[in-house]
């Protein structure tokens, strides 16, 4: 077969299933559909598209420059070349919360198992670069329950990424992040942790699983798998690992 023979629906119950199950997701970034087969034949439990990455495959700066057709594209790609479920970063979801929904049934159709969606101004920047600025509760809740109402497929894993952390601190991050689970949000991803007792707090305040970023050069320092599974974190991606030891080979 050229491609997966598992459906997306599979993937997506998959992916719910292993989250109930307990125990540490491990997603590394694949940045190309090539790749993506390498993560699952390493033993890997999902696969990440990072938004970082397709602005960097495509020669631009990761600041909201990309647009939902070049994503969702790149994430087709690579989601039908695994059985693993892929994760996919949708931004801000692309615009208001019309736009949110339409990213939602997009990625969707693109085959993914999960998406996630930040509260950051359109356009946005890298959340571990300076200057962020995050958009109210409010428009933050707005996006969320636009795109847990726009899914069709239940079993779609809806993630809100907060990025508040870097500019409002962490007790205005633990609020938001409970303000997200409330509109709908299946999971969550605290941006730019400081240290493990972040992230501890953050996976106490909220009963749905938690994500942590583990990116080179990042705000967070680089915690290994067994210390984040004991700081109650579920999932841990590391969105551009791969392309940056590629281009350093290269």
């Amino acid at each position: 077969m050229l491609y997966s023979t598992v459906t997306p629906h599979e993937k997506r119950v998959a992916l719910r299933e292993r989250l109930a199950a307990g125990g540490l997701l491990r997603f590394p970034g694949a940045f190309t559909p090539l790749t993506a087969p390498l993560i699952q034949e390493k033993g890997f439990e999902g696969v990440y598209v990072s938004g970082a990455v397709v602005s960097a495959e495509l020669g631009l700066p990761d600041i909201g420059l990309t647009t939902l057709t070049e994503v969702a594209a790149r994430a087709q790609q690579i989601a039908r070349m695994t059985d693993l479920p892929v994760l996919v970063d949708a931004d801000t979801g692309f615009g208001e919360p019309m736009n949110v929904a339409r990213t939602v049934q997009t990625l969707e159709d693109a085959g993914v198992a999960a998406l996630h969606i930040e509260d950051q101004v359109n356009p946005k920047r890298c959340g571990h670069l300076d200057g962020k600025a995050v958009v109210d509760a409010e428009t933050a809740v707005k996006r969320i329950r636009a795109a847990a109402d726009a899914r069709r497929d239940a079993d779609l894993v809806i993630m809100a990424r907060t990025d508040v952390r870097a500019i409002e601190g962490l007790d205005a991050a633990v609020a938001r992040a409970r303000q997200l689970v409330d509109a709908g949000a299946d999971a969550i991803f605290p941006e730019a942790m400081a240290d493990l007792r972040e992230f501890e707090a953050i996976a106490s305040a909220v009963d749905v699983p938690v994500l942590a970023n583990m990116t080179e050069f990042g705000k967070s320092a680089l915690f290994t798998a067994r210390e984040l599974a004991d700081a109650g974190v579920r999932i841990v991606i590391y969105p551009v690992t791969l392309l940056r030891i590629a281009l350093g080979a290269i």
